[in-house]
């Protein structure tokens, strides 16, 4: 089974969303979604890193609860920042933080989680993945930002996936 569907979730989502694309379920329609649903996945086996068990669920749970704070809390921020701009400025700044993290699932959780909180932009991470350069809207102080990114979101990742 896992030969033909290595992704049976994705296989199942790829075929939903194209009938709902479509607006149809005539037999043609439901067989070239069968058809998309088959062979995306397989095309795509290559592209994916092989999957690997979690660890430590407590320390995930509370990497999601700090990450919806954090997203909140950026999004007040960004939006004070933006209405005050005229009168006091955003000090816009890039940042580069040094990495531990290795694991690619780690480094694409991060990524994920610098793209969620508002006033963060991934912009480049090194080729030997041992320092990330971000665009932060408004940096008030850069080692406390840094302590802040390494204590509150590379170090859960580590203890989940590495």
């Amino acid at each position: 089974m896992k030969r033909w569907l290595p992704s049976p979730w994705l296989s199942l989502g790829l075929f939903c969303g194209w009938l709902l694309l479509a607006r149809s379920t005539g037999i043609g329609q439901v067989l070239l979604g069968l058809a998309v649903a088959v062979v995306m996945p397989l095309l795509a086996r290559p592209l994916r890193p092989t999957p690997r068990p979690l660890r430590h669920y407590g320390v995930l749970a509370r990497l999601i609860l700090r990450v919806g704070r954090d997203v909140l809390r950026s999004a007040v921020e960004v939006g004070r920042g933006i209405v005050r701009a005229r009168t006091r400025p955003p000090r816009s700044a890039f940042v580069v933080v040094p990495l531990t993290l290795r694991d690619e699932h780690a480094l694409a959780a991060l990524a994920m989680i610098t793209a969620v909180i508002p006033g963060t932009v991934w912009c480049e991470l090194a080729p030997d993945r041992s320092a990330l350069l971000l665009h932060v809207f408004d940096l008030a102080d850069e080692a406390r930002f840094l302590a802040h990114f390494v204590s509150d979101y590379e170090q859960p990742l580590k203890e989940i996936f590495e």
